[in-house]
């Protein structure tokens, strides 16, 4: 699928965190081109922006998932303001999606070894917590940072539930999965996989995990074959811990390209959500905002057109339209 050279500028008319991943992923510009503005991400922009607010002791907001100040009890959780996404891992996550050289985090890995506790029993940062989500970031996190994870690698092996996926709430005895919790395990497991080659067990457990979903179609329920929710359709950036369509063939993009594999027709479904939100001008619009303390904002307010979810569905498309052959695809 050919992109449109008005729709390709405007998408590289961007901070360098999107703009080196439109260069590779749509424009084909040769990797001297992109690695070099994937080398400014440390600089300027949202990189930098985001680097300048790290604590002293390797932090950011002073706390692991939640930042320091965050009352439990208090006007954010009883206004449904939602999760503060300025703490650690939320900061991490995005400097590594943002696709920030390790190197700018030098010293980074020890300092939270030695000043980072989880909010949950006051566990060590490195080894994890009980939920799965947070312990699927935690995992690439530490892999891109160079920390030792591979104890946290083997919790997944442990933790996933006999339909294959994981649920978060497998501590409060679900013993069925999630579609958001399975999602993040998955793109952890594979992050961690294509940085150190992983192992057979967690292979398979990826495999299993991406037939959960895939025998749902990424979007329905086995039990009453209807959509397993509003928000499988619901387009957002950031993505956050959220499932969505989009974020799900992403991630199915990844990981054939990793396995060397062509897209799975069970995808077609999906595929055709995701096509249903773009634009007659090719774009996607930003759905919403997912509430939440954030330090800025990284993309369009709500019902504007959003150039990192226009990147996201036009870089699915096109890996999906150039790998099927159009009598397999949905009308």
């Amino acid at each position: 699928m050919a992109v449109d050279p008005a729709l390709l500028d405007w998408m590289l008319d961007s901070d360098p965190a999107l703009r080196w991943q439109v260069q590779r992923d749509l424009a084909g510009e040769p990797p001297e081109v992109w690695e070099a503005t994937r080398a400014r991400v440390a600089t300027e922009g949202f990189g930098a922006r985001l680097l300048a607010l790290q604590d002293p002791d390797g932090q950011w907001a002073g706390g692991a998932y939640f930042p320091k100040d965050f009352d439990f009890e208090g006007p954010e959780v009883a206004d449904g303001a939602g999760q503060p996404y300025t703490a650690t891992t939320w900061s991490l996550n995005a400097l590594r999606d943002w696709g920030l050289d390790a190197a700018a985090l030098t010293g980074t890995a020890g300092l939270l070894a030695a000043n980072s506790r989880w909010e949950y029993e006051d566990l060590p940062y490195w080894g994890g917590e009980v939920d799965c989500c947070i312990n699927a970031f935690t995992l690439a996190n530490g892999v891109w940072l160079g920390a030792e994870v591979t104890g946290l690698a083997q919790w997944f092996l442990d933790h996933q539930l006999a339909d294959g996926g994981w649920n978060c709430e497998w501590v409060e005895g679900s013993g069925r999965s999630s579609f958001h919790s399975t999602l993040n395990v998955l793109n952890g497991l594979l992050y961690y996989e294509a940085a150190t080659g992983g192992s057979s067990e967690l292979r398979a457990a990826r495999t299993s995990g991406e037939e959960y979903l895939l025998r749902r179609q990424l979007l329905y329920t086995l039990s009453t074959g209807e959509l397993v929710g509003p928000w499988v359709a619901r387009f957002v950036y950031p993505f956050r811990w959220f499932y969505s369509a989009l974020n799900a063939a992403d991630y199915f993009r990844a990981a054939a390209l990793h396995d060397g594999g062509a897209p799975d027709p069970r995808l077609a479904a999906a595929i055709a959500v995701v096509q249903s939100g773009r634009e007659a001008d090719g774009r996607w619009l930003q759905e919403r905002r997912h509430p939440g303390r954030v330090w800025f904002e990284v993309d369009a307010a709500p019902g504007e057109p959003s150039r990192w979810l226009t990147f996201h569905g036009t870089r699915v498309l096109d890996w999906w339209d150039s790998a099927v052959p159009q009598s397999d695809r949905l009308p």
